[in-house]
């Protein structure tokens, strides 16, 4: 597949002083992101679920998540079209924040008791707008960050939308018997508005087309030149399986995940206990493994450091098939642990799988290659909204067992991803080498 250039080389040991305030930027965007998201992924689940909504549409709400499926559809237009003099990424990132902000203060003002279907469809919109954002802030940090950036840059993405999802999904869950349906949407809207002001301070590169690798491929000045370029990379040799690969490592999780909340509110846990337990300790946790999953991406090869989270993640999925097992209402001490235990290894695995997904990008088209792979993942998630059927005919302990069925069996896939480099990409390593030599 093809991998990421370095571009231009520095020496070895030289100093970044711009790296640290990058990061930092990229996680604010992706945290505004992760706000909706938070919330239909831990709220609106259980808000559905304790209004009595039949477990098989409460697994169909995830259908409001579609955009994030379907945004390679606009993605090119994306990677496409852009004000030079605000920037090429920014022109779309800016106007995207302030819808967004206006969606979410008209859900703080249409609370459920108005009806579900004018909910359901603000969710879908803020859904839409922050997919859209994410394709080109995807492309903004494939823009800006050198290869060997791509461990601490994903996790800053990763770990900037969970926190996003444990604002919304966790405290402002929690604090709304306190704060009300209105504050909580209220207080997403300013969030959103405050990563807009981080925005309009960073520094785009002045012209992203630029570069090496960029100018070598050759960087496409017409719509029909993204889609030329992304169908040349999905030609390379290894495309297909590394299609299956990204579009399989959720499969298991997103299914255990789409049910863990509905199996404990009816083993007779309450939404502030969700909002505590999974919204909060789980998310911690699961912004502890993004960054713990960054350093193994640092330190390990990328394709190895993911293989090593699937492992864990696969063992962590048995805790929610082990509590069903148990029978009756779970131990509360029983589920704090495999949610921290779930949540840690799943997300050290989606900062590893992320950085190698960014790995194998053509950096001339970034925002549609990345949105691609993006949605592949995305839609190899999908599969849980059909959990509550799953539910219906082999009930949560069968289930939970399928779930890490399928992640074990994900494990197969890493055979034949792992990379033979070409002639090509041997005389191109050897040059880069050559050129990062000091003198003498």
């Amino acid at each position: 597949m093809q991998g990421v250039n370095t571009g231009r080389v520095s020496k070895p040991g030289a100093r970044e002083p711009a790296a640290a305030g990058t990061l930092a930027a990229l996680a604010t965007l992706y945290l505004a992101q992760g706000l909706p998201f938070g919330f239909q992924a831990h709220g609106l689940r259980g808000y559905l679920t304790e209004s009595g909504m039949d477990l098989k549409k409460v697994g169909l709400a995830g259908a409001l998540a579609m955009p994030w499926t379907l945004k390679l559809l606009w993605a090119p237009l994306v990677d496409r079209y852009g004000s030079r003099r605000v920037g090429r990424r920014k022109s779309w990132i800016i106007p995207l924040q302030v819808l967004l902000a206006l969606a979410c203060a008209t859900v703080a003002m249409t609370p459920p008791s108005q009806g579900l279907t004018p909910l359901l469809v603000l969710i879908l919109l803020m859904n839409l707008l922050a997919a859209t954002q994410d394709i080109a802030v995807d492309g903004l940090a494939i823009d800006l960050l050198k290869p060997h950036q791509l461990g601490r840059g994903n996790a800053a993405q990763v770990v900037g939308f969970k926190v996003g999802m444990l604002i919304a999904g966790g405290w402002l869950l929690w604090a709304s018997p306190w704060i009300g349906w209105s504050g909580m949407f209220f207080v997403m809207s300013a969030l959103v508005l405050a990563a807009l002001g981080a925005t309009l301070m960073l520094r785009e590169p002045e012209s992203a087309g630029d570069g090496d690798e960029r100018a070598a491929e050759g960087s496409p000045g017409s719509l029909r030149g993204v889609l030329r370029s992304l169908l040349e990379a999905l030609k390379v040799p290894g495309a297909g399986w590394l299609l299956l690969f990204v579009g399989t490592y959720k499969l298991g999780e997103s299914m255990v995940d789409a049910m863990f909340i509905p199996y404990l509110i009816g083993s007779g846990y309450t939404m502030s206990d969700i909002g505590k337990w999974i919204g909060t300790y789980g998310m911690v946790a699961s912004i502890a493994g993004s960054l713990a999953g960054g350093e193994l991406a640092r330190r390990m090869p990328l394709l190895g450091a993911v293989g090593l989270a699937a492992v864990l993640r696969a063992a962590a999925l048995s805790g929610p098939w082990y509590l069903a097992s148990l029978g009756g209402k779970p131990p509360a001490a029983g589920v704090l642990t495999v949610s921290i235990l779930e949540h840690f290894f799943g997300g050290a695995l989606t900062t590893a799988m992320f950085a190698f997904m960014m790995s194998r990008v053509r950096r001339s088209v970034g925002a549609t290659h990345y949105t691609l792979l993006a949605g592949v993942e995305t839609l190899g998630k999908t599969p849980g909204m059909l959990s509550g059927y799953v539910v219906a005919a082999l009930g949560y302990r069968g289930l939970f067992a399928l779930g890490v069925a399928l992640s074990v069996a994900f494990l197969g896939l890493l055979l034949p991803l792992r990379e033979r480099p070409s002639r090509d990409a041997i005389s191109s390593q050897a040059r880069r080498s050559y050129a990062g030599r000091g003198p003498g």
